[in-house]
C-alpha cells in the first residue's frame, strides 16, 4: 500500500513494508495535504485504504452476503452465534471512541503549510526556516479548554492553537493558546486548576462557586491577567479563523554559532480579530453549537483559505535579568516596545481531513515534539507540559500513537529499535534489528552534527520543594492594569463590557464571600472595575433574593 494524498501530495512515501519503515527523502514545497488513513498494506486497496472493488466484507476480509441480514432459525426465530457479520459489527461499534482529551476534548482541525517570509538565521538554525520562499507541511487543530468533545464552541473559554509541522529533521509540535498568558505558573497547580474549568463532581453540572473560589485565594490571584482577557472581548472569538496564537512561554532557540536566545512566538490573523459578546454567543450556541467547526470546514472547501502572520519576539540571557518579572513567568507578557515582534513567515491553512477522527481526533500534540535548534527553557509550566502532553497521547491512543499516519515524521520516517513491541504496533517492529545499542552497533547517530549550544545557563542549588506563588503581588497586577487603563479604554464600552462579563459569571456563586473576593480581586486592578463588578453583582443577588454585596 502507498500512502499518499487524495489532491496534490502524490508521492509522499515508499512502498511500506512490514519490515521497512517507510521513507521519502524529499517533499516537494508545494506538499499541503493530508496523510490518509493507513490500513493493511495490501496491493488491491487504493491510496485511501480502501478496497478498490469496494465489495463490503467483514474486518477479517469475508464479503458480506447483505448488510442487513442476519443469521437466525426460521424468519422470526432467535439469532446465531455463528453469525459473526453481525458480531464483528457490534463489537466493533461498541469501541469506536477513544478517551477524550483532558483538557481540549473539542476541537477542530486542518492541514496547511508553514512559508518562510524572513530571514531569522541568525535566531535559529532550523531547516524549516533555512531558506526565504520554503514551505513546510502542518497541521494545525483549535480547541476550547473546558469543554466536553461535542460541547458547543462559543463558550467564553481560552482556545488551543496547536501546529505540527511535519520538517525533514522531525515533526515539530507548537502546542499554543489564543492568549499569550496563562492562569497559573506552578505546574502543580494544573490538574487542581484544570478541575475547576469543568465539573462539580457531585452534581456534574459547571459550578462558579468552584471556578471563582480556587481563582481568588491570595496564591492563584496571578490568574488576573488572563481573567482580564478571558471576561474582556476575546474571551468568545467568532471564529478559529479571527483568533490569534502564542507560545505563552519562552524557549530558546539557537543559530548555528552556538548563540541563543529566548523566543516568544505570535501567530496574529490576516483575517482580522472578531469576537461575540455573551448574550450573542449563548443564542448562537442554541442555534449552532459547532459553528466555528462549521466555519473553518466551509471556508476551506470553498477556497477562502485562511492565513496568520507568525511573528517572533527575542530576548538574550542579559536581556531576562533586567525584567522586573522572571522570564519563565506564564503569567506575563514581553513589553512589545523593549522587544518588538520580528516577522518571521505565514500559517496557511488549506485543506481539510478527509477523515476527521484518524486526522484530528487521532492527533497528537505535545511541546516534546522538538527539532534542532529548538528547545524548552527552564519555564516550569513548560517543562511540566513535556512529560503530561505526551503521556496524554499514550493513555488515548497508546503506546505506538506516533505510527498513526497523522503523527509519523513522514518526511523520512522514524528509526529507534528501543522503541518497539506494545499495543498496535504496525510498522513491523524493526524487523529482526537488535534490541539493544551499545558501542559495537551497526548504527547512525547525526549527535555531532547537531552543535550543543555553546552558553547554557548555569544552574546551582538544592533540591527544594519551591512554591513559586504564596500570595499575588502587586507586580502580579500591574500588567492587567495596563490591560484595563491603556488598551480597553481605547475600545469603545471594552472596560463595561468587562465588567459586565465578570459579575454575570460571578452571580451565579452561591456564596457572597466568594463573589466578595472576585470584587476585591478585580479592585486591585482598578477601584472603578472593582465598583463596578460590585454593582452589578449586587443587582442581580436583589433580582434572585440573595442579598446585596
Amino acid at each position: 500500500m502507498k500512502i499518499s494524498s487524495t489532491k496534490q501530495l502524490n508521492t509522499l512515501t515508499k512502498k511500506f513494508s512490514f519490515t521497512k519503515r517507510f521513507s521519502s527523502n524529499k517533499i516537494n514545497k508545494n506538499n499541503i495535504s493530508s496523510i490518509n488513513n493507513m490500513s493493511c498494506p495490501m496491493k488491491d486497496f487504493d491510496t485511501n485504504g480502501v478496497r478498490k472493488d469496494r465489495v463490503v466484507t467483514t474486518s477479517n476480509g469475508l464479503p458480506y452476503v447483505g448488510p442487513f441480514a442476519t443469521q437466525r432459525i426460521g424468519e422470526h426465530g432467535p439469532l446465531l452465534l455463528q453469525d459473526n457479520a453481525l458480531l464483528d459489527n457490534l463489537a466493533h461499534f461498541n469501541r469506536e471512541r477513544i478517551p477524550e482529551r483532558n483538557p481540549h476534548a473539542h476541537g477542530s482541525g486542518a492541514f496547511g503549510y508553514f512559508e518562510v517570509t524572513h530571514d531569522i538565521t541568525d535566531i535559529c538554525g532550523s531547516a524549516m526556516f533555512d531558506t526565504i520562499g520554503k514551505r513546510t507541511k502542518t497541521l494545525t487543530r483549535f480547541s476550547t479548554v473546558g469543554g466536553e468533545k461535542g460541547s458547543a464552541d462559543t463558550v467564553r473559554d481560552p482556545r488551543g492553537f496547536a501546529t505540527k509541522f511535519y520538517t525533514e529533521e522531525g515533526n515539530l509540535d507548537w502546542v499554543y493558546n489564543a492568549t499569550p498568558v496563562f492562569f497559573i505558573r506552578d505546574p502543580s497547580k494544573f490538574p487542581a486548576f484544570i478541575h475547576t474549568q469543568k465539573r462539580n463532581p457531585q452534581t456534574n453540572l459547571k459550578d462558579a462557586d468552584m471556578f471563582w473560589d480556587y481563582l481568588t485565594t491570595p496564591e492563584n490571584q496571578v490568574a488576573i491577567h488572563q481573567l482580564c482577557i478571558l471576561f474582556g472581548d476575546r474571551g468568545i472569538p467568532q471564529t478559529y479563523r479571527n483568533m490569534d496564537g502564542f507560545s505563552g512561554h519562552a524557549y530558546k532557540w539557537s543559530n548555528k554559532k552556538g548563540e541563543w536566545h529566548y523566543v516568544q512566538v505570535h501567530i496574529k490573523t490576516d483575517q482580522g480579530i472578531k469576537n461575540y459578546t455573551s448574550e450573542e454567543a449563548a443564542a448562537i450556541a442554541g442555534r449552532d453549537p459547532d459553528i466555528c467547526h462549521r466555519d473553518l470546514f466551509e471556508n476551506i472547501a470553498k477556497g477562502n483559505f485562511p492565513s496568520w502572520t507568525v511573528y517572533i519576539q527575542t530576548m538574550t540571557e542579559e536581556g531576562s535579568k533586567k525584567l522586573p518579572f522572571s522570564v519563565f513567568d506564564l503569567t506575563k507578557v514581553w513589553p512589545h516596545d523593549q522587544f518588538p515582534l520580528r516577522p518571521v513567515g505565514k500559517l496557511v491553512l488549506n485543506e481539510n481531513p478527509q477523515n476527521f477522527f484518524a486526522q484530528v481526533e487521532q492527533a497528537a500534540f505535545a511541546p516534546s515534539n522538538t527539532v534542532p535548534y529548538q528547545e524548552a527553557s527552564a519555564d516550569p509550566v513548560l517543562q511540566g507540559r513535556l512529560f503530561a502532553y505526551a503521556d496524554a497521547q499514550r493513555h488515548r491512543i497508546g503506546p505506538n500513537y506516533n505510527q498513526v499516519p497523522v503523527n509519523c515524521p513522514v518526511t523520512k520516517g522514524f528509526f529507534n529499535p528501543l522503541i518497539r513491541d506494545g499495543a498496535m504496533n504496525v510498522n513491523g517492529n524493526f524487523g529482526s534489528e537488535s534490541n539493544y545499542f551499545n558501542t559495537n552497533s551497526k548504527y547512525e547517530f547525526v549527535s555531532k552534527s547537531v552543535p550543543i549550544q555553546q552558553h547554557q545557563e548555569i544552574w546551582n542549588g538544592p533540591a527544594i520543594p519551591y512554591e513559586w506563588v504564596t500570595a499575588a503581588g502587586d507586580i502580579d497586577f500591574v500588567q492587567a492594569t495596563d490591560l484595563y487603563r491603556k488598551v480597553l479604554s481605547k475600545q469603545d464600552g471594552a472596560q463595561a463590557r468587562l465588567a459586565h462579563n465578570v459579575a454575570s459569571h460571578a452571580a451565579n456563586c452561591t456564596s457572597t464571600e466568594i463573589q466578595q473576593r472576585v470584587v476585591d480581586m478585580f479592585s486591585r486592578v482598578d477601584a472603578k472595575l472593582g465598583n463596578d463588578i460590585k454593582t452589578e453583582i449586587s443587582s442581580i443577588n436583589s433580582s434572585s433574593g440573595k442579598p446585596k454585596l
